[in-house]
């Protein structure tokens, strides 16, 4: 299961990339730096919410220390970059985040390898790359088609997608597996829908 944590990320972006292409260099050089710099800081620090019980808790730390917040760090970052014009050519927010994921993914599954708990080592990975891919998915529906009705549609998924996954961390940790799935599987309805549309356009 460990491995799988380290992984998983690596093995999607590349599976990912091999399927739609796309990339920056650029991008990527910042991504994988920035995300190493934030693994160790991660690392160093330790968690910055002390989980309870199962209650709201739970919920918190699995947002802003174990699945939300590790996503949505890169990409605030990709998006501050990309307005103050530090990234050049084409970028691409799931690639970019994919990649500042690489070595997180990697800390984090040296540090929980010893729990061998199959919710933070296969769960939790399953979860990051569906955010990276769900929310930047709604993000270039924003930038790319400036309506109204999507940019409302947008906004409320990019905002329940991470309350999604910190919940369904939340329903496994607590025994609640069906509750589980069914959150992990409608996580990942806008992955398989980015991904569809990706491969339709290339």
């Amino acid at each position: 299961m460990s491995f799988f944590c380290l992984l998983w990320v690596p093995l999607f972006f590349l599976l990912r990339r091999s399927l739609v292409g796309g990339g920056n260099s650029s991008g990527s050089v910042w991504a994988l730096i920035l995300g190493s710099l934030t693994a160790i800081l991660q690392f160093l620090l330790g968690y910055i919410v002390s989980p309870g019980g199962f209650g709201f808790s739970r919920w918190l730390f699995g947002f802003v220390d174990i699945v939300s917040l590790p996503v949505i760090i890169p990409l605030l970052a990709c998006l501050v970059m990309l307005i103050f014009r530090s990234l050049s050519g084409d970028v691409d927010f799931v690639n970019f985040t994919l990649l500042w994921l690489i070595p997180v993914a990697a800390l984090r599954a040296l540090g929980w390898s010893s729990g061998n708990d199959p919710i933070l080592l296969i769960i939790v990975p399953l979860l990051w790359t569906a955010l990276a891919i769900g929310i930047s998915f709604f993000i270039n529906l924003i930038i790319n088609n400036f309506r109204w009705y999507i940019i409302t549609m947008s906004i409320f998924f990019i905002i329940t997608l991470p309350v999604a996954a910190a919940g369904t961390y939340w329903a496994f940790f607590s025994q609640k597996a069906i509750f589980g799935i069914g959150l992990l599987l409608l996580t990942n309805i806008p992955l398989g829908l980015s991904l569809f549309f990706d491969i339709r356009g290339k």
